[in-house]
C-alpha cells in the first residue's frame, strides 16, 4: 500500500520506532565455525515463518507491526514477511516511510528475535553464540540499518548483558565506529541479572556509556515485568500501564547511585509518556522537605533527587496533549517525540497530523525544541538542513 506524503509542517526526530529483523541479517555475520547456529527464519507447513534461535521458535516475526494495516486486520498480525509493511525490514522502504510522514531521523529499537532490551541472546545457553548474536545484529545495524542512509537513522546497539566488563569494550568499540546509543532492559533483576540497587555490578558498563556519550535508551516493556493487578488481566490493562513501566525504572535507576557516580550518564524513556513526571518531581521535593532521613546517609550527590531527575532522564511524548500544559516543570529542553512505527501505538502515517494537536498553542521555539533540537542534541546526530 503506497501512502499519500503528508504536507510537512514539522520536522520530526523519532526517538521511538522499531524494526523487524530481516531474514538475511545474520548470514555472514557470524564466525565461520557458528554459523549454523545463528538465528535463522524457515517457513512451516502451514506457511508461516518463525525464526528459530537456541532451539526456540519465535513464532510471530511482526511482533504487532501493524503499519499500513487496516484496524479490522490489527487482531490478525502478520506471520510471514510479504504480509507485513516492506519498511518494517528493508531500509529502503523504512526510508521511504518516513518521508510520507515527515521524519527526519528515527532511533530504532529492535524486534522479537532480540528482544527490546537485547534479552534474548543474553538467555543464550552457549554465551559464545550469544555474544556472536549480539555483535551480528550491531554489525547489520551499522553496515544496513543506520549505514545505507547516513543521517537517517541513530546508530543503536544492543547491549551484552552476562558480562558489564565485554559489555563495555563493546560500548567503547562501537562508539568508536559511530553507535550513539544502547538499548537497555528496565529491571536487569526481571531477566536473570542483578538489581541496579544492591551492588556496583553494572559500573563498568555505565561507566563507558558515560565516557563515550553513549545515550541509555530504555523502552516500555523490555524487563519483561508488567504492573497489572492480577496475572490473567486482560492485554489491555498491560498496554494502559506502560508509563508505570517506566516510572517505576526511572525511580529505581535514580535511586540506585549510579547516576551520583556517572553524573554526565544520559537516559531517554521510551514509550511510557512524561504525564507521570511532575506526579514524582511533587514526591521527590516532598520527601526531601519531610523525610529526608530515608536518605541521608545513601544519597551522595550534589543534585538532589529531583534534580538528578531532571538532569539526567529525557522523556518522549507519543500523544501527551492533556500534559503538555506541565512541559516546563520537566523542562523544555528534555521532552522529546516518538511515532512508534510500525506498531499499532503508531502515530504514523498522521504524525504531522499529530503532532499539530499536541502542539497547539506552543511557542515555535519550544516546538522544534521538543520534536527535534532536544533529540538532536542527546544524540549528538545533527539532522541535514
Amino acid at each position: 500500500m503506497t501512502e499519500v506524503k503528508q504536507e510537512r509542517q514539522f520536522k520530526i526526530f523519532s526517538v521511538d520506532d522499531h524494526l523487524c529483523e530481516p531474514p538475511d541479517m545474520f548470514e555472514g555475520r557470524f564466525p565461520a565455525k557458528l554459523q549454523d547456529r545463528a538465528p535463522k527464519v524457515i517457513t512451516k507447513p502451514d506457511g508461516a515463518q518463525a525464526w528459530v534461535y537456541d532451539d526456540k521458535v519465535f513464532p510471530n516475526i511482526a511482533v504487532n507491526a501493524i503499519a499500513g494495516l487496516p484496524k479490522e486486520k490489527w487482531n490478525a498480525e502478520p506471520v510471514r514477511f510479504d504480509e507485513i509493511r516492506k519498511g518494517t525490514w528493508d531500509i529502503h522502504a523504512r526510508i521511504e516511510d518516513m518521508d510520507v510522514a515527515g521524519i527526519a531521523a528515527s532511533v530504532c529499537f529492535p524486534s522479537q528475535i532480540a528482544g527490546f532490551g537485547g534479552v534474548v541472546f543474553a538467555d543464550t545457553k552457549d554465551p559464545e553464540v550469544g555474544l556472536a548474536s549480539v555483535r551480528a545484529w550491531n554489525d547489520w545495524h551499522h553496515e544496513v540499518w543506520a549505514g545505507t542512509y547516513p543521517g537517517r537513522i541513530v546508530p543503536l546497539q544492543l547491549p551484552w548483558l552476562p558480562d558489564p566488563k565485554i559489555a563495555a569494550e563493546e560500548i567503547r568499540r562501537n562508539a568508536a565506529r559511530g553507535f550513539r546509543a544502547v538499548t537497555f532492559p528496565e529491571y536487569p533483576i526481571n531477566v536473570g541479572y542483578p538489581s541496579l540497587q544492591e551492588t556496583r555490578h553494572w559500573d563498568p558498563f555505565f561507566a563507558a556509556c558515560e565516557e563515550t556519550e553513549t545515550v541509555v535508551c530504555i523502552h516500555a516493556g523490555s524487563g519483561r515485568w508488567v504492573p497489572r493487578p492480577v496475572n490473567d488481566g486482560s492485554k489491555q490493562i498491560q498496554v494502559s500501564l506502560f508509563p508505570v513501566n517506566l516510572l517505576v525504572a526511572c525511580t529505581e535507576l535514580l535511586w540506585s547511585g549510579i547516576l551520583s557516580r556517572f553524573p554526565n550518564l544520559k537516559v531517554s524513556l521510551a514509550e511510557g509518556g512524561f504525564g507521570w513526571v511532575p506526579v514524582m518531581l511533587d514526591r521527590l521535593r516532598y520527601m526531601e522537605g519531610r523525610a529526608s532521613d530515608l536518605w541521608d546517609n545513601d544519597w551522595k550527590d550534589e543534585l538532589s533527587p529531583a534534580e538528578r531527575l531532571l538532569n539526567n532522564f529525557y522523556f518522549c511524548s507519543l500523544d501527551d496533549r492533556s500534559t503538555m500544559i506541565n512541559r516546563h516543570q520537566i523542562g523544555v529542553d528534555h521532552i522529546m517525540i516518538e511515532t512508534d512505527y510500525p506498531h499499532a501505538d503508531s502515530t504514523w502515517p498522521d504524525c504531522q497530523e499529530v503532532v499539530a494537536e499536541c502542539f497547539a498553542g506552543v511557542p515555535d521555539d519550544e516546538v522544534e525544541l521538543m520534536t527535534y533540537r532536544n533529540a538532536e542534541r542527546l544524540f549528538r546526530f545533527p539532522l541535514a538542513p
